[in-house]
């Protein structure tokens, strides 16, 4: 058999190498198509290898005395876990996939927060016919959206996300949750996509309300002045002092926004931390 050939070490590897895959084809800029693919096939071998040593392969093997029940979904039970390429063996891979995938989702809804920033104010601001592709989302996103979204790749590069990102993300989870847990925790997903979809919409207004404020009020302005003055051309007025408006205020408020984007990549760690310990701790 598998296991006993190759010992526990190698089936381990593979685990590691499912959750480290899936993760960097989700997570922003590891998941942009500009990255080839063989570059972060060979990005997870050496993360797989470099983080090995470090997990505990008698926890991750203790599994072989759990007997998780399939009968739900019409399978049989299982009676070891990495013992060889069984049908247990398959759902554990895909279940270090699943953790991967999952940690991936909410770090881009970290992302997904600045460009819907910079999405509440490009209208007001006369950019709404404008877009640019996004190689990352692969579609096209408003002007200012984009403009959010490589501010926050810089910071995520000043606050050392990477080593954040492979410490929080894989060291971390891997001593915090293993694929067995995902079994005992079905009402957890759920409550953390809500939980995420509510705090993505109060950091994206919380980051846009300077400049979205300031420019409702310029339209405010704008307004009183046509009625004061209905003879002068507010209208072609109005765009190029709305885009004035708006990148004075940037100019004043960036530094500011970034150690906002910084404290919003802090707790989206947090946040990926607090889910694994959730998923180790739920009962069965």
């Amino acid at each position: 058999m598998f296991w006993n050939e190759l010992g526990p070490q190698a089936a381990v590897f593979f685990l590691i190498f499912a959750r480290v895959f899936a993760l960097l084809s989700v997570a922003p800029l590891f998941s942009s198509s500009s990255l080839p693919g063989m570059a972060r096939v060979g990005l997870t071998l050496l993360t797989s290898v470099l983080i090995l040593p470090w997990i505990n392969v008698a926890e991750i093997t203790s599994l072989q005395q759990e007997v998780v029940d399939f009968s739900a979904m019409g399978l049989p039970a299982a009676d070891a876990a990495v013992a060889d390429f069984g049908l247990k063996y398959v759902f554990l891979l895909i279940g270090e996939a699943f953790i991967g995938i999952l940690q991936g989702f909410i770090l881009n809804l970290i992302t997904m927060a600045f460009q819907s920033a910079g999405q509440f104010f490009t209208m007001q601001m006369g950019f709404g016919a404008s877009a640019v592709f996004d190689p990352m989302a692969q579609e096209q996103i408003p002007l200012m959206g984009q403009f959010f979204n490589l501010v926050a790749m810089l910071v995520f590069l000043i606050i050392n996300g990477f080593q954040k990102l492979f410490f929080t993300g894989i060291l971390v989870s891997f001593q915090a949750v293993r694929a067995a847990d995902l079994i005992r925790a079905q009402g957890v997903f759920m409550e953390v996509f809500i939980g995420s979809m509510a705090v993505l919409f109060r950091q994206a207004m919380s980051m846009a309300f300077p400049i979205f404020g300031t420019l409702f009020l310029v339209q405010v302005t704008m307004g009183l002045l046509a009625k004061a003055a209905p003879q002068m051309n507010l209208l072609m007025l109005g765009f190029p002092l709305a885009i004035l408006v708006t990148f004075t205020i940037l100019l004043f408020v960036i530094p500011v926004l970034m150690n906002t984007f910084g404290a919003v990549f802090d707790n989206g760690f947090n946040v990926i931390e607090s889910l694994l310990m959730q998923l180790r701790g739920s009962p069965i």
